[in-house]
């Protein structure tokens, strides 16, 4: 049965731990779920994510699963979690996302989204109601509401008509979720996504909008719609007007977000879950992430540094591996160097969010985020 309760809250900024409960296991909050797009994480076996990396929660992507390898094959396999042997939960985007980023041809209509797959160019159409029996094929334990993802930088008129359009498929989502039921016997719950770009009354009008369509299958709540062009002091403003009207007793869900500063300063403004590619994407460009800040193992300073690779690390390859050892992969264009990157990019991304849930804990979080984030942001 899903269910998420708050276990502890800072005393100086709207951090919170907690625990969530779903069929496929708990996810302990704040957590960062690595995106496992297509069906797999790159460059990690599921045995490490379980295990080395801690991840209690993977992401799947509709769009492209729908594409690829289609909802046949997924319907065969059990859905998703049979496909890809993880026995923990899974959440997926809707894909509006994607037909935002990747599309090259689409259409927005009231009725839904028409576009080209990015792969052959095929046409498609996700409406609320597919969208949801699609959802139901792909089988994750936390599903999205179809929606608009409006540019960062749109004026309010485009963004107002934006929201207008993600209303109105949340409101027929919705309804054909409540309509239907899992394909595979355990409980799926839907999360709506709050639009509304830099606008403050938008965003306010999209959580007065999803909080009286809330029900028992409302799981939680994902504010969308951030990250995609607008400054960063934007990103926070809008979560502290978001967060603040959001249930307390259940999870918020920051989408598509992102550095680990950016992480420690979601969780300071009352979020629970975040999701980004750049663990992975930016490990396979050889840029890893520390305690201490930031190395880029393509620079000539790590050719002969014999030392472990992060010994701060929580990974295994952090203390098997060295820094020198990993330069030379990335020199020499070796597979394996994204694959020890990203290895140690996801562990240090559950390291910091269990960090932060401990220091919630202790009550002294607000302190140990601001000196934190300093580190973080460092060049090394």
């Amino acid at each position: 049965m899903f269910k998420f309760i708050q276990t502890a809250a800072d005393p100086r900024s709207g951090a919170r731990a907690g625990v969530i409960s779903t069929d496929h296991g708990e996810i302990h909050t704040p957590i960062f779920m690595p995106v496992g797009t297509v069906g797999s994480v790159k460059g990690v076996y599921h045995r490490d994510l379980a295990g080395d990396i801690g991840a209690e929660i993977i992401l799947g992507n509709t769009y492209h699963l729908y594409l690829r390898p289609g909802l046949d094959t997924l319907r065969q396999a059990g859905g998703l979690h049979r496909f890809e042997h993880w026995d923990r939960p899974i959440l997926t985007d809707s894909g509006g996302f994607q037909v935002f980023s990747l599309a090259p041809i689409r259409k927005l209509t009231p009725d839904g989204c028409t576009f080209a797959s990015h792969i052959d160019g095929s046409r498609h159409t996700f409406t609320p109601e597919n969208n949801v029996e699609t959802q139901r094929i792909i089988g994750a334990d936390i599903v999205m509401a179809l929606d608009e993802c409006c540019p960062g930088d749109a004026d309010f008129r485009y963004a107002q008509k934006s929201l207008r359009l993600t209303q109105g498929w949340l409101e027929r989502f919705a309804r054909h979720f409540d309509e239907t039921e899992s394909l595979y016997g355990y409980q799926q719950v839907m999360f709506p996504i709050i639009q509304g770009c830099v606008y403050p009354d938008l965003r306010r009008q999209a959580v007065e909008h999803a909080l009286n369509l809330d029900n028992d299958n409302r799981g939680g709540y994902a504010v969308g719609g951030l990250a995609v062009g607008e400054p960063v002091e934007q990103m926070y403003e809008m979560l502290e007007v978001t967060c603040p009207l959001l249930p307390v007793g259940k999870p918020r869900y920051l989408m598509g977000v992102g550095t680990p500063a950016n992480i420690l300063e979601g969780i300071a403004r009352g979020i629970d879950m975040f999701d980004c590619v750049m663990p992975t994407r930016n490990g396979r460009n050889g840029m890893l992430f520390t305690w201490n800040g930031i190395m880029n193992m393509r620079n000539a300073k790590w050719t002969e540094d014999f030392g472990e690779l992060d010994p701060s690390g929580t990974s295994f390859v952090d203390h098997y591996y060295t820094r020198a050892y990993l330069h030379h992969l990335f020199i020499a264009k070796e597979m394996f160097a994204a694959m020890v990157a990203s290895e140690h990019n996801l562990a240090f991304y559950l390291d910091l969010v269990r960090t932060a849930r401990r220091h919630i804990e202790a009550g002294d979080f607000a302190d140990w985020k601001d000196i934190t984030v300093k580190k973080l942001t460092q060049r090394l």
